[in-house]
């Protein structure tokens, strides 16, 4: 069965207010005050004089691979954009810095910012077929925000920070006990929708979140009732208030403390709130909870684990 074996972090220690940022970026006074007061952002973390490589390198190094480089299988990026400029390679960079010489290094990047999810999906699916147990796969996922169209989303903040993700198969804790995904794609186009497709993704989207977190704990076979925490990705407090009141999920169940501090750190989210979850104490021993993503194009995806 898939498992975290082990989930570290790095968001740079940089903080940007969001209102500066947002003007900066052109963005009219009154949206600014949207982003703000509604949708939850108070600040971005950056890393100006960083690359993605160093943001990759900084999780690794707070992830304990020490004798285990020989168990690493794959080594995996879930890419949401450009990550360098051709021909440059930081995952190739990394496996030859941490010593991770068997494993085989590739990205994926068909589900944008649920491309984390579809990573862990695939890593385990790849393990469960490798005569060796105890063989790992490590995922890098978040991004560096090297470009003006990285900087903002339709109801995001983009900011950086990292995951790396050690997936495993025999893990006795944070096991994946179901993963649920579905593409929309008459939203291929994004962010460059038409206003016609963009008022429509605005009454999909929160249907669509619903639908996809009931299918995940539908194949779990548990009830949203069963469901200690959600792992959200952090775009628009406003909706998740409405998915949990849809849900009949309380408010405090969905962890949206990091969205304030750390915006939307792409694919990244679940897994930083992951750690902070720990890091609190709000994950015990048995405890199921829910990571979700959506990815621009658009994809929607859930995976339950029990801790």
């Amino acid at each position: 069965m898939t498992s975290l074996e082990a989930v570290a972090v790095y968001v740079p220690p940089e903080r940007v207010p969001v209102e500066p940022y947002l003007r900066e970026l052109g963005v009219a006074d009154e949206k600014v005050k949207l982003y703000k007061q509604f949708f939850g952002f108070s600040e971005i973390r950056r890393e100006p004089g960083g690359t993605a490589l160093e943001l990759m390198r900084a999780a690794l190094g707070e992830l304990d691979l020490a004798g285990r480089e020989d168990r690493v299988r794959y080594l995996v990026q879930a890419a949401t954009i450009l990550s360098a400029p051709y021909p440059r390679s930081p995952l190739h960079e990394l496996r030859a810095e941490f010593g991770l010489h068997r494993a085989t290094a590739f990205s994926l990047s068909q589900h944008a910012c649920a491309s984390g999810l579809l990573a862990v999906d695939v890593c385990g699916r790849l393990l469960a077929a490798d005569d060796d147990p105890d063989a790992l796969a490590l995922v890098l996922v978040g991004e560096k925000t090297f470009t003006e169209v990285a900087r903002i989303a339709d109801s995001a903040v983009m900011s950086e920070g990292m995951a790396a993700v050690l997936v495993g198969t025999g893990g006795p804790r944070d096991r994946l006990l179901s993963y649920a995904t579905r593409s929309y794609a008459e939203f291929d186009r994004a962010p460059w929708l038409t206003p016609e497709q963009g008022t429509r993704f605005d009454k999909v989207y929160p249907v669509a979140l619903v639908e996809i977190l009931r299918a995940a704990l539908d194949e779990a076979g548990l009830a949203p009732s069963d469901v200690a925490l959600v792992l959200p990705h952090n775009v628009n407090r406003l909706s998740w208030y409405r998915v949990a009141k849809t849900l009949g999920l309380p408010k405090d169940r969905i962890v949206l403390g990091n969205l304030p501090e750390y915006g939307h750190s792409f694919g990244a989210d679940s897994f930083l709130g992951y750690r902070s979850a720990l890091d609190l104490g709000r994950l015990n021993p048995g405890d199921h909870y829910v990571m979700t993503a959506v990815g621009l194009g658009a994809t929607f995806a859930a995976m339950v684990f029990r801790h």
